[in-house]
């Protein structure tokens, strides 16, 4: 058997009651809860009881989307299964350095709560949007975009899928671009312009935060969204800079196969990375963790 890797998913895959089976049935996930209460009160009720558009604002979404993705992890190690390496799609990035070790739960924690805000503070800031773009080759969404002002490719998820962020009125104009060129333009569940210039007031402000941080080694590969390749000795400019670059998806799970990954299991709500992957590569085995039941399986088969 080749090594496991765990992926930790981003903004999108928020949905309501998410962890609250987790809480209920493991007591390292409730454990991992009551630490992010105590960082910031209400996150628990919050993910458990919050509506979709309580969720979808970003200040919320990651610390809620983190603290979930952390409880599973958790319950999968209190069950015996750890990965081989690691990864998260933007904000699960910093989930995925958390489980390797480089930050505490506790500075996880703050991390999280303080780029939710930053990046909030920036949406608020243009009437932005997101959109994914399907059918289309990387190269032909790129040309497109180049003809936009303030429509950026942001996300280079899988073959055929690349996520755009940009100006909310180019935005109607762009997915008329993008529809005459033989694709399609699906509006995500974000409130922001992310990985772009719009971003680039927030990752600035991360830097600074990182920058009094204390990390440790990873004690797994981590690999960076940026780079699609694993961290080295970078890690505070890398994260900081994630927020206003592109996210190479693809190039990054493609590593993570070269590398001897051949099973990918996706923390959190959700199967968008899963779905990401299986357009990826067909030679590698699949699984999601967004409740006990999935654990069970999971472990029942590994």
């Amino acid at each position: 058997m080749g090594k496991i890797a765990f992926v930790f998913a981003g903004q999108g895959a928020q949905a309501p009651g998410m962890g609250k089976e987790f809480y209920e049935s493991s007591e390292a996930a409730r454990k991992v809860f009551e630490a992010a209460d105590a960082v910031r009160p209400g996150t628990s009720v919050q993910c458990f009881e919050g509506t979709p558009e309580e969720l979808q604002i970003t200040e919320n979404t990651q610390p809620c989307l983190f603290s979930v993705e952390m409880a599973i992890a958790a319950a999968l190690e209190e069950a015996g299964i750890k990965a081989d390496m690691t990864a998260g799609f933007s904000l699960g990035e910093l989930s995925a350095l958390t489980y390797s070790g480089v930050f505490s739960l506790q500075t996880g924690l703050e991390l999280v709560k303080q780029r939710g805000r930053f990046m909030q503070l920036a949406a608020e800031k243009s009437d932005t949007s997101m959109a994914a773009v399907i059918k289309l080759t990387d190269e032909q969404v790129i040309e497109l975009c180049s003809g936009f002002n303030n429509i950026y490719p942001v996300n280079f998820n899988c073959p055929g899928q690349i996520s755009c962020s940009g100006d909310a009125e180019e935005m109607a104009a762009f997915a008329e671009a993008v529809k005459e060129a033989g694709g399609r333009a699906k509006v995500l569940k974000v409130n922001g312009a992310f990985h772009c210039p719009y971003m680039s007031e927030a990752a600035e402000a991360f830097g600074k935060v990182l920058a009094d941080v204390e990390i440790s080694s990873p004690l797994i590969p981590v690999y960076a969204d940026k780079t699609a390749m694993p961290y080295t000795d970078d890690v505070k400019d890398t994260l900081a800079s994630q927020i206003d670059n592109p996210v190479r998806w693809e190039a990054l799970i493609r590593n993570m196969i070269k590398d001897g990954v051949d099973t990918f299991v996706e923390i959190g709500p959700g199967k968008t990375l899963t779905g990401l992957i299986k357009r990826i590569s067909s030679d590698v085995r699949l699984f999601n963790v967004s409740v006990p039941e999935e654990l069970e399986k999971f472990t029942a088969e590994v």
